[in-house]
């Protein structure tokens, strides 16, 4: 069966994100005042498994060896058919 897993990573609280720093910093040289950004890095994975609850396995072994670092990152996943 084929699953679609969207896996969205970002930094954990109290993390320094640099980039979404100079992405605030840009926007308002622009004029876009920001009270706080963030980033965050969106996966779409399509895969096959047996079931739901083999996917979701998946997906989230996938973030555990590769995607992410959980020493600084949190991650969401959600899986459907």
């Amino acid at each position: 069966m084929m699953f679609r897993a969207t896996i969205t990573i970002g930094l954990k609280e109290g993390m320094l994100d640099p980039e979404a720093t100079a992405i605030r910093h840009a926007l308002g040289n622009l004029g876009f005042a920001t009270e706080d950004l963030h980033t965050k890095k969106l996966f779409i994975v399509r895969f096959d498994a047996a079931d739901l609850q083999e996917a979701e396995e998946s997906a989230k072994a996938m973030c555990e060896r590769l995607l992410a670092n959980p020493v600084i990152h949190r991650y969401e996943i959600e899986v459907r058919q």
